[in-house]
């Protein structure tokens, strides 16, 4: 894991780094199959969408969020009284398309539209609702509303709290642009870092997300080099002098 670290910036051009991906993504893959837990499943789709892995597993997420969507109603047991469970669902669920309603959070508001108290230490619980309420329709004030004190919260929870890093990290993250706003690939390779550091992380997942990653970037490098070629031969940007000459930012 160590030696697959500090290689960020060398193309793996050695078949050994794909056929490991690939080794790694079956194990992935079984994991996907074999979890029976809903909430597992959900941390588990949420996980490998931030660390840029999820379209390798396009097919699997989309049977096990269509399964969670079918009995959302009648197995309710796993998310009652959990904010965090139900505002991941909710998320995960309205991201991929299916339809559920913001009256799945009414039960942790109190009789006046804001969190309950008995919520306001739940910080990872908030956390989930704060990037939730990113997903909201047009008319759903409920959610928008509650954003606001949920903001204020997470903000004092980081002025006053750093026991917990991995969290504390997420916090502040979400508080710089919410996830929904954020670039993919961008967030990706930020989120391995932090991945990193979490002390319930996955071993196979981390390795293969560093993998993927470089894998990946090698074929953008590829890309680029491809352009670069193509763009001096051009020679468009010497010749007019209404172009720009601004290769990097176009490509990204």
């Amino acid at each position: 894991m160590e030696k697959l670290l500090i290689q960020w910036v060398k193309p793996p051009k050695d078949e050994s780094y794909k056929v490991r991906a690939s080794k790694l993504k079956e194990e992935v893959r079984m994991m996907l199959g074999n979890m029976v837990d809903p909430l597992e499943k959900l941390e588990l789709i949420d996980t490998l969408q931030r660390l840029g892995l999820s379209y390798h597993f396009d097919t699997e997420i989309n049977k096990t969020l269509k399964n969670i969507s079918i009995d959302r109603i009648s197995t309710v047991s796993w998310k009652k009284d959990n904010l965090y469970a139900t505002a991941l669902e909710f998320r995960l669920l309205r991201q991929h398309g299916y339809k559920v309603g913001q009256d799945v959070l009414t039960c942790f508001m109190d009789d006046f539209g804001n969190i309950k108290s008995s919520l306001n230490q739940d910080f990872k619980g908030l956390l989930s609702l704060y990037e939730a309420s990113y997903l909201i329709l047009e008319g759903e004030t409920m959610l928008e509303s509650a954003r606001e004190l949920v903001a204020k919260l997470l903000k004092q929870y980081l002025k006053e709290n750093n026991d917990h890093q991995y969290l504390w990290m997420l916090v502040d993250h979400a508080l710089g642009l919410p996830l929904h706003w954020r670039m993919p690939r961008l967030e990706a390779r930020w989120f391995i870092d932090v991945y990193e550091k979490n002390k319930d992380k996955n071993p196979i997942i981390l390795e293969l997300s560093i993998l993927d990653y470089n894998i990946v970037q090698s074929i953008h490098r590829e890309d680029l080099r491809y352009v670069s070629t193509w763009w001096e031969e051009l020679d468009l940007g010497k010749r007019s002098n209404f172009a720009r000459d601004r290769l990097m930012e176009n490509f990204l």
